[in-house]
């Protein structure tokens, strides 16, 4: 089976046109208009867009691109960004401004200003946070002013005044227009016909993750070999299958839902690579010197467990994703067998 085949443009194009991202264009707009448009007079209710969907599925990519785009920019004074551990009672974002305007202390000349706040939830919302927060803000924020909120949990939906945005993963032609971008950058995959089908398999293991991509593409860019992509399409398709078999799911769900996964690596059979934990940071921050894909597909052995940078985005917001992980030693059958001897057990 192949996918259908896409129009091509050059790989800027396809990765960042302007200010829009790949493959969610029509997302962006959809945003842009619920932030652009006008409440009718005298409504009081604060509008609130929900945006819904799996772990790095591009929620806060989506957002930082609508939040640059010029027509956004001029339509709001000022754009706040809050986390989930701001989403407290003694670290609400408009308290102070709420304060001042409750006293009539802010300038005329502020009164008016539209304000857009995006809430980022990270797992099941609170309602007695989310209530305190929304309150606060109604009470400050002035007549046209906009939240969107984005989470991996539907429950967000009911904080909604409009039907939730729900991001999917991309379809799978998409998807892998998308990786063969990444992998073969301004080369033509065509004069690559063998590279193409391998890379092809490769993208088929990556069950729509944009994590993987990156992180694969980016192993597959440093090596354009037929021999070194079939022992990592290999590599790939047995460690899946043991995740399959062992836990009833693929490695990158388990990963998705940050949850400790299994991952194995590719030059040292006899050890598995275990990533108990996911997180993102902003470009501000200090990231580890190691890679992800030297310790899953390289020599690279750190001891115990680690912090290593699975990738660095290119667009807006700009993070920098890490896993924390550590190496184990896989008990073969033999030593399994040892160790039941010599506790007394005999192993058929």
């Amino acid at each position: 089976m192949s996918y259908p085949r896409l129009y091509r443009q050059p790989y800027s194009m396809h990765i960042l046109l302007g200010n829009c991202m790949f493959g969610r264009q029509m997302e962006v707009e959809l945003v842009i208009s619920f932030l652009l448009h006008k409440q009718s007079h005298g409504s009081e209710e604060l509008e609130v867009l929900p945006m819904v969907g799996p772990a790095r599925v591009g929620k806060s990519t989506l957002v930082a691109h609508v939040c640059r785009d010029e027509r956004v920019r001029d339509h709001f004074s000022e754009i706040f960004f809050l986390h989930s551990h701001e989403v407290t009672d003694d670290k609400l974002a408009f308290r102070e401004g709420c304060r001042m305007k409750d006293q009539n202390t802010v300038p005329k000349s502020n009164k008016d200003k539209i304000l857009l706040v995006v809430v980022e939830l990270a797992g099941d919302p609170k309602e007695d946070a989310w209530s305190r927060l929304y309150h606060a803000f109604k009470r400050c924020a002035p007549s046209g002013s906009k939240i969107v909120v984005t989470s991996r949990s539907d429950k967000v939906v009911k904080f909604g005044t409009t039907p939730p945005l729900t991001l999917e993963y991309l379809p799978h032609e998409v998807y892998w227009y998308f990786f063969k971008t990444l992998t073969f950058g301004g080369m033509d995959p065509e004069m690559h016909p063998r590279l193409m089908q391998l890379a092809m398999e490769i993208a088929r293991t990556q069950n729509g993750s944009f994590d993987g991509a990156h992180i694969t593409s980016c192993l597959l860019r440093g090596n354009f070999d037929i021999q070194f992509w079939s022992k990592v399409l290999s590599f790939l398709r047995g460690f899946i299958q043991k995740h399959v078999s062992k836990f009833g799911e693929h490695p990158l769900y388990s990963l998705g839902q940050n949850r400790p996964t299994e991952v194995g690596r590719m030059v040292t059979p006899s050890q598995e690579l275990v990533i108990s934990h996911q997180y993102q940071c902003s470009s501000q921050e200090e990231v580890p010197k190691i890679r992800l894909q030297d310790v899953m597909y390289g020599s690279v052995k750190p001891h115990g467990e680690v912090d290593v940078l699975s990738w660095r985005s290119q667009i807006p917001p700009y993070y920098s994703y890490i896993a924390t992980c550590e190496i184990r030693e896989l008990r073969t059958t033999a030593a399994k067998r040892k160790r039941s001897m010599k506790d007394g057990v005999t192993v058929g």
